[in-house]
Protein backbone atom coordinates (compact mmCIF):
# COMPACT_ATOMS: atom_id res chain seq x y z
CA UNK A 1 0.00 0.00 0.00
CA UNK A 2 1.17 3.50 -0.75
CA UNK A 3 -0.26 6.53 1.02
CA UNK A 4 0.20 10.11 -0.14
CA UNK A 5 -1.06 13.39 1.30
CA UNK A 6 -1.63 15.33 -1.90
CA UNK A 7 -2.94 18.52 -0.26
CA UNK A 8 -4.08 19.36 3.28
CA UNK A 9 -7.59 18.14 2.37
CA UNK A 10 -6.80 15.45 -0.22
CA UNK A 11 -5.11 12.14 0.49
CA UNK A 12 -4.58 9.09 -1.71
CA UNK A 13 -4.07 5.36 -1.19
CA UNK A 14 -2.78 3.07 -3.91
CA UNK A 15 -3.76 -0.57 -3.49
CA UNK A 16 -1.39 -2.72 -5.51
CA UNK A 17 -1.26 -6.50 -5.36
CA UNK A 18 2.13 -7.63 -6.71
CA UNK A 19 0.74 -11.13 -7.38
CA UNK A 20 -1.51 -9.88 -10.17
CA UNK A 21 -0.79 -8.21 -13.48
CA UNK A 22 -3.59 -5.70 -12.96
CA UNK A 23 -2.93 -2.02 -12.55
CA UNK A 24 -3.20 -0.62 -9.05
CA UNK A 25 -6.44 1.01 -7.86
CA UNK A 26 -6.38 4.48 -6.32
CA UNK A 27 -8.67 5.74 -3.59
CA UNK A 28 -8.63 9.53 -3.33
CA UNK A 29 -10.32 10.86 -0.19
CA UNK A 30 -11.34 14.53 -0.04
CA UNK A 31 -12.55 16.15 3.20
CA UNK A 32 -14.45 19.46 3.25
CA UNK A 33 -13.87 20.24 -0.41
CA UNK A 34 -13.43 23.88 -1.32
CA UNK A 35 -12.67 25.65 -4.58
CA UNK A 36 -9.01 24.56 -4.56
CA UNK A 37 -9.92 20.89 -4.19
CA UNK A 38 -12.58 21.13 -6.88
CA UNK A 39 -10.11 22.77 -9.25
CA UNK A 40 -7.52 20.05 -8.53
CA UNK A 41 -10.01 17.28 -9.39
CA UNK A 42 -11.15 19.11 -12.52
CA UNK A 43 -7.64 19.37 -13.87
CA UNK A 44 -6.53 15.89 -12.79
CA UNK A 45 -9.58 13.86 -13.81
CA UNK A 46 -11.54 16.12 -16.20
CA UNK A 47 -14.80 15.63 -14.30
CA UNK A 48 -17.95 17.48 -15.27
CA UNK A 49 -17.94 20.88 -13.54
CA UNK A 50 -21.61 20.51 -12.51
CA UNK A 51 -20.75 17.28 -10.66
CA UNK A 52 -17.80 18.92 -8.96
CA UNK A 53 -19.83 21.93 -7.86
CA UNK A 54 -22.29 19.55 -6.19
CA UNK A 55 -19.38 18.34 -4.06
CA UNK A 56 -18.52 21.65 -2.42
CA UNK A 57 -18.48 21.42 1.38
CA UNK A 58 -21.18 24.06 1.88
CA UNK A 59 -23.64 22.42 -0.52
CA UNK A 60 -25.97 19.55 0.30
CA UNK A 61 -28.31 17.56 -1.89
CA UNK A 62 -31.70 16.40 -0.65
CA UNK A 63 -31.84 13.33 -2.88
CA UNK A 64 -29.46 10.57 -3.96
CA UNK A 65 -27.99 10.83 -7.44
CA UNK A 66 -26.37 8.43 -9.89
CA UNK A 67 -25.25 9.87 -13.23
CA UNK A 68 -22.84 8.81 -15.95
CA UNK A 69 -19.99 11.07 -16.91
CA UNK A 70 -17.64 10.75 -19.87
CA UNK A 71 -15.72 7.77 -18.44
CA UNK A 72 -16.86 7.68 -14.84
CA UNK A 73 -19.92 7.31 -12.62
CA UNK A 74 -21.02 10.12 -10.31
CA UNK A 75 -22.99 9.10 -7.20
CA UNK A 76 -24.41 11.00 -4.25
CA UNK A 77 -25.61 8.97 -1.27
CA UNK A 78 -26.64 9.82 2.28
CA UNK A 79 -25.99 7.75 5.36
CA UNK A 80 -27.20 8.29 8.93
CA UNK A 81 -24.89 10.02 11.37
CA UNK A 82 -25.62 10.96 14.98
CA UNK A 83 -25.03 14.25 16.74
CA UNK A 84 -26.46 14.93 20.22
CA UNK A 85 -28.82 11.92 19.94
CA UNK A 86 -30.22 13.23 16.66
CA UNK A 87 -29.94 11.33 13.37
CA UNK A 88 -29.17 13.48 10.36
CA UNK A 89 -27.86 12.70 6.84
CA UNK A 90 -24.14 12.54 6.16
CA UNK A 91 -23.58 13.15 2.46
CA UNK A 92 -20.89 11.42 0.40
CA UNK A 93 -20.09 12.03 -3.26
CA UNK A 94 -18.44 9.22 -5.24
CA UNK A 95 -16.56 9.40 -8.54
CA UNK A 96 -15.95 5.87 -9.81
CA UNK A 97 -13.91 5.08 -12.89
CA UNK A 98 -11.47 2.51 -14.15
CA UNK A 99 -8.72 2.20 -11.56
CA UNK A 100 -9.92 4.93 -9.20
CA UNK A 101 -12.50 5.79 -6.57
CA UNK A 102 -12.85 9.33 -5.26
CA UNK A 103 -14.90 10.09 -2.14
CA UNK A 104 -15.83 13.62 -1.10
CA UNK A 105 -17.43 14.31 2.27
CA UNK A 106 -17.49 16.72 5.21
CA UNK A 107 -15.57 14.38 7.53
CA UNK A 108 -18.77 13.47 9.41
CA UNK A 109 -19.03 9.82 8.37
CA UNK A 110 -16.82 7.87 10.75
CA UNK A 111 -17.24 4.50 9.00
CA UNK A 112 -15.72 5.86 5.80
CA UNK A 113 -12.70 7.21 7.69
CA UNK A 114 -12.31 3.90 9.54
CA UNK A 115 -12.26 1.90 6.31
CA UNK A 116 -9.87 4.38 4.72
CA UNK A 117 -7.47 3.95 7.63
CA UNK A 118 -7.79 0.16 7.35
CA UNK A 119 -6.84 0.28 3.68
CA UNK A 120 -3.91 2.54 4.56
CA UNK A 121 -2.57 0.24 7.29
CA UNK A 122 -3.66 -3.22 6.14
CA UNK A 123 -4.99 -3.03 2.60
CA UNK A 124 -4.03 -6.66 1.96
CA UNK A 125 -6.92 -7.74 4.21
CA UNK A 126 -9.50 -6.23 1.86
CA UNK A 127 -11.30 -7.82 -1.06
CA UNK A 128 -10.10 -4.95 -3.23
CA UNK A 129 -6.50 -6.12 -2.80
CA UNK A 130 -7.44 -9.41 -4.46
CA UNK A 131 -9.07 -7.86 -7.54
CA UNK A 132 -7.66 -4.30 -7.67
CA UNK A 133 -11.02 -3.12 -8.93
CA UNK A 134 -12.67 0.21 -8.13
CA UNK A 135 -16.09 -1.48 -8.41
CA UNK A 136 -15.09 -3.90 -5.66
CA UNK A 137 -13.63 -1.06 -3.56
CA UNK A 138 -16.92 0.83 -3.86
CA UNK A 139 -18.80 -2.34 -2.88
CA UNK A 140 -16.68 -2.85 0.24
CA UNK A 141 -17.14 0.76 1.30
CA UNK A 142 -20.92 0.71 0.74
CA UNK A 143 -21.19 -2.59 2.60
CA UNK A 144 -19.56 -1.06 5.68
CA UNK A 145 -21.69 2.07 5.43
CA UNK A 146 -24.88 0.01 5.28
CA UNK A 147 -23.75 -2.28 8.10
CA UNK A 148 -23.18 0.79 10.26
CA UNK A 149 -26.94 1.39 10.12
CA UNK A 150 -27.76 -1.72 12.14
CA UNK A 151 -26.25 -0.53 15.47
CA UNK A 152 -28.31 2.66 15.10
CA UNK A 153 -31.42 0.57 14.49
CA UNK A 154 -30.63 -1.52 17.57
CA UNK A 155 -30.26 1.63 19.67
CA UNK A 156 -33.58 2.94 18.36
CA UNK A 157 -35.22 -0.39 19.24
CA UNK A 158 -33.84 -0.10 22.80
CA UNK A 159 -35.12 3.48 23.04
CA UNK A 160 -38.58 2.33 21.92
CA UNK A 161 -38.59 -0.37 24.63
CA UNK A 162 -37.59 2.20 27.24
CA UNK A 163 -40.31 4.53 25.96
CA UNK A 164 -42.96 1.91 26.76
CA UNK A 165 -41.84 1.82 30.40
CA UNK A 166 -41.72 5.62 30.64
CA UNK A 167 -45.22 6.01 29.18
CA UNK A 168 -46.83 3.52 31.56
CA UNK A 169 -44.94 4.97 34.52
CA UNK A 170 -46.79 8.21 33.68
CA UNK A 171 -43.67 10.37 33.43
CA UNK A 172 -45.31 12.93 31.18
CA UNK A 173 -42.53 15.37 30.30
CA UNK A 174 -39.97 12.65 29.66
CA UNK A 175 -42.51 10.62 27.66
CA UNK A 176 -43.39 13.42 25.25
CA UNK A 177 -39.73 14.40 24.83
CA UNK A 178 -38.64 10.82 24.08
CA UNK A 179 -41.61 10.24 21.79
CA UNK A 180 -40.89 13.33 19.70
CA UNK A 181 -37.17 12.54 19.59
CA UNK A 182 -37.81 8.99 18.35
CA UNK A 183 -40.36 10.13 15.77
CA UNK A 184 -37.89 12.68 14.41
CA UNK A 185 -35.02 10.17 14.26
CA UNK A 186 -37.09 7.47 12.57
CA UNK A 187 -38.45 10.00 10.06
CA UNK A 188 -34.94 11.25 9.27
CA UNK A 189 -33.64 7.67 8.99
CA UNK A 190 -36.43 6.79 6.52
CA UNK A 191 -35.71 9.87 4.42
CA UNK A 192 -32.06 8.88 4.22
CA UNK A 193 -32.65 5.24 3.28
CA UNK A 194 -35.80 5.34 1.15
CA UNK A 195 -34.06 5.49 -2.26
CA UNK A 196 -30.92 3.45 -1.58
CA UNK A 197 -32.19 0.22 -3.11
CA UNK A 198 -33.03 2.01 -6.39
CA UNK A 199 -29.53 3.51 -6.59
CA UNK A 200 -27.93 0.14 -5.79
CA UNK A 201 -29.94 -1.54 -8.55
CA UNK A 202 -28.44 0.93 -11.01
CA UNK A 203 -24.97 0.13 -9.68
CA UNK A 204 -25.55 -3.55 -10.49
CA UNK A 205 -25.16 -2.54 -14.14
CA UNK A 206 -21.56 -1.46 -13.60
CA UNK A 207 -18.98 -3.22 -15.73
CA UNK A 208 -15.45 -4.16 -14.76
CA UNK A 209 -12.67 -5.52 -16.93
CA UNK A 210 -11.17 -7.23 -13.86
CA UNK A 211 -14.20 -8.89 -12.27
CA UNK A 212 -16.91 -10.95 -14.08
CA UNK A 213 -20.22 -9.16 -14.51
CA UNK A 214 -22.21 -11.82 -12.64
CA UNK A 215 -19.83 -11.48 -9.69
CA UNK A 216 -20.28 -7.71 -9.61
CA UNK A 217 -24.06 -8.19 -9.70
CA UNK A 218 -23.77 -10.70 -6.85
CA UNK A 219 -21.86 -8.21 -4.71
CA UNK A 220 -24.35 -5.40 -5.26
CA UNK A 221 -27.30 -7.77 -4.82
CA UNK A 222 -26.02 -8.28 -1.24
CA UNK A 223 -26.11 -4.51 -0.76
CA UNK A 224 -29.69 -4.36 -2.04
CA UNK A 225 -30.70 -7.14 0.36
CA UNK A 226 -29.08 -5.22 3.23
CA UNK A 227 -30.90 -2.03 2.22
CA UNK A 228 -34.22 -3.89 2.10
CA UNK A 229 -33.63 -5.34 5.59
CA UNK A 230 -32.89 -1.86 6.95
CA UNK A 231 -36.06 -0.51 5.36
CA UNK A 232 -38.17 -3.36 6.79
CA UNK A 233 -36.82 -2.65 10.28
CA UNK A 234 -37.57 1.05 9.84
CA UNK A 235 -41.12 0.23 8.75
CA UNK A 236 -41.59 -1.89 11.86
CA UNK A 237 -40.17 0.82 14.11
CA UNK A 238 -42.38 3.42 12.44
CA UNK A 239 -45.48 1.32 13.18
CA UNK A 240 -44.38 0.78 16.79
CA UNK A 241 -43.79 4.47 17.42
CA UNK A 242 -47.22 5.27 15.91
CA UNK A 243 -48.81 2.75 18.29
CA UNK A 244 -47.02 4.29 21.27
CA UNK A 245 -48.05 7.72 20.07
CA UNK A 246 -51.68 6.62 20.03
CA UNK A 247 -51.26 4.94 23.42
CA UNK A 248 -49.74 8.05 24.94
CA UNK A 249 -52.54 10.19 23.53
CA UNK A 250 -55.17 7.81 24.94
CA UNK A 251 -53.52 7.84 28.37
CA UNK A 252 -53.35 11.62 28.36
CA UNK A 253 -57.02 11.86 27.34
CA UNK A 254 -57.96 9.45 30.13
CA UNK A 255 -55.97 11.41 32.71
CA UNK A 256 -57.49 14.69 31.52
CA UNK A 257 -60.96 13.17 31.70
CA UNK A 258 -60.23 11.86 35.19
CA UNK A 259 -59.01 15.27 36.32
CA UNK A 260 -62.09 16.99 34.86
CA UNK A 261 -64.35 14.46 36.60
CA UNK A 262 -62.63 15.08 39.93
CA UNK A 263 -62.93 18.84 39.55
CA UNK A 264 -66.58 18.55 38.53
CA UNK A 265 -67.43 16.37 41.53
CA UNK A 266 -65.56 18.72 43.83
CA UNK A 267 -67.40 21.78 42.48
CA UNK A 268 -70.82 20.07 42.76
CA UNK A 269 -70.12 18.98 46.34
CA UNK A 270 -69.11 22.53 47.23
CA UNK A 271 -72.28 23.90 45.63
CA UNK A 272 -74.66 23.17 48.59
CA UNK A 273 -72.15 24.70 50.98
CA UNK A 274 -71.93 27.82 48.88
CA UNK A 275 -75.71 28.01 48.47
CA UNK A 276 -76.47 27.76 52.19
CA UNK A 277 -73.67 30.19 53.07
CA UNK A 278 -75.01 32.71 50.56
CA UNK A 279 -78.66 32.42 51.64
CA UNK A 280 -78.00 32.69 55.36
CA UNK A 281 -75.56 35.54 54.92
CA UNK A 282 -78.39 37.83 53.75
CA UNK A 283 -79.18 40.41 56.45
CA UNK A 284 -83.00 40.28 56.24
CA UNK A 285 -85.64 40.51 58.95
CA UNK A 286 -87.31 37.21 59.69
CA UNK A 287 -84.41 35.11 58.42
CA UNK A 288 -84.99 31.47 59.63
CA UNK A 289 -82.78 30.34 62.49
CA UNK A 290 -81.33 33.85 62.82
CA UNK A 291 -82.36 34.09 66.46
CA UNK A 292 -82.19 30.41 67.31
CA UNK A 293 -79.48 29.69 69.94
CA UNK A 294 -78.21 26.68 67.90
CA UNK A 295 -78.80 28.29 64.52
CA UNK A 296 -75.14 28.20 63.46
CA UNK A 297 -74.78 24.46 64.08
CA UNK A 298 -78.09 23.70 62.40
CA UNK A 299 -76.93 25.53 59.27
CA UNK A 300 -73.63 23.68 59.33
CA UNK A 301 -75.51 20.39 59.63
CA UNK A 302 -77.74 21.32 56.67
CA UNK A 303 -74.66 22.16 54.61
CA UNK A 304 -72.96 18.86 55.46
CA UNK A 305 -76.19 16.97 54.76
CA UNK A 306 -76.36 18.56 51.30
CA UNK A 307 -72.76 17.63 50.48
CA UNK A 308 -73.18 14.07 51.75
CA UNK A 309 -76.39 13.81 49.76
CA UNK A 310 -74.53 14.78 46.59
CA UNK A 311 -71.84 12.19 47.34
CA UNK A 312 -74.47 9.46 47.83
CA UNK A 313 -76.14 10.51 44.58
CA UNK A 314 -72.82 10.21 42.67
CA UNK A 315 -72.17 6.85 44.28
CA UNK A 316 -75.61 5.56 43.25
CA UNK A 317 -75.00 6.72 39.66
CA UNK A 318 -71.51 5.09 39.82
CA UNK A 319 -69.82 8.32 38.85
CA UNK A 320 -67.20 8.03 41.54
Amino acid sequence: MRFRQLTPKISQIEIDNPKTKNNKVRWVNVCNAGKDEIEYLRKKYKFDLAHLRSSLAHKTTNRPVVEKGADYLFIILHFPTVLYNTIYPGEIEFFVGHGFLITIHNNNVGVLNDFYNLCKKDGASTLTYQYESSAVLLYELLERLLNSCFPLLDKTADDISNLEEIIFEKVEKESIFKLLELRRNILNFRKIMQNHKHILRKLMEMESSLVPANQIRGYYKKLIDGSVRIWEILENQKEMIMIYDTTYESLMNYRLSDIMKTLTIFSVIIFPLTLFATVFSMNLNGMPLASHPQGFWIIIALMLFGSIGMLLFFEKKKWL
